[in-house]
């Protein structure tokens, strides 16, 4: 997941971030990978594609002025897609059927723009209550959308996924945008974390702590109480201000 830094004076959309992970040491078999990050705050400038090459800030505001901020995401996946095959193609057999779930966030002006794969999960917290704003590619979620079976009937195949990155050539990215507001925080996170907490965890603990940092420890801390069988991910995003534009022609403007 990749913000640019708040030092970044650009017209856009201005926010404060902080991920931490980790896990209690128990094992689950899966048949994902979740990359595993413990309790940290960062803040990072630089995606890569997959020739090692790298894009700053700058190249991905000038992508953005040029074109749709999903479309941009959706490029970016395609390329993480990629990556993640080669590597496992590269392994050979001990890496056979290695994959796993993403979600992203891109944001300018007052709109964020998330694109997933899988069930890792973004979710809107405003005003303490927490929205899901996307849909988990699992069999089990695909199975209750058509009515064929009933929630607590799907519970057995709920970490089966429908899509993964690094199970084929290419890869169906889901986008969305949203209207973001001064004060919203986006979650981001693994499966590991919502299997265990609901949305109205999250927004009590966003509520109950200024300092995203210590509201991220508190996320894993409790999931891995509940149950902590999985690797956890989470990434918070206060969104501290918002500049309103509007479009013309497709390209924004600032309005007054």
């Amino acid at each position: 997941m990749t913000t640019p830094s708040d030092g970044d004076q650009s017209p856009k959309t201005r926010r404060r971030s902080a991920r931490a992970g980790g896990r209690n040491g128990k094992s689950r078999s899966s048949r994902k990978n979740h990359e595993q990050r413990r309790g940290h705050d960062e803040r990072r400038e630089i995606v890569h594609d997959d020739n090692l090459r790298t894009r700053g800030a700058a190249d991905l505001r000038e992508e953005m002025e040029d074109g749709s901020r999903s479309a941009l995401l959706g490029r970016l996946v395609q390329e993480a897609n990629a990556r993640v095959l080669e590597t496992a193609l590269a392994a050979g057999s001990a890496a056979a059927g290695i994959s796993t779930t993403l979600v992203a966030c891109l944001l300018r002006y007052d709109r964020a723009a998330i694109a997933h794969v899988g069930d890792s999960r973004c979710y809107l917290i405003r005003r303490g209550r927490a929205t899901q704003l996307t849909r988990d590619h699992t069999v089990a979620c695909e199975h209750i959308r058509l009515g064929l079976v009933s929630a607590e009937e799907a519970l057995e195949t709920r970490h089966l996924l429908s899509r993964s990155l690094g199970a084929d050539l290419f890869v169906g990215v889901e986008t969305a945008e949203h209207a973001l507001a001064a004060g919203d925080v986006l979650a981001l996170c693994s499966d590991g974390l919502h299997a265990s907490l609901a949305g109205e965890d999250l927004a009590r603990s966003v509520s109950e702590h200024a300092d995203l940092t210590a509201a991220a420890q508190t996320l894993v801390e409790l999931a891995n109480q509940r149950d902590g069988s999985d690797n956890i991910s989470v990434q918070l995003i206060r969104i501290r201000s918002v500049e309103r534009v509007g479009m013309y022609r497709g390209r924004p403007y600032r309005l007054r």
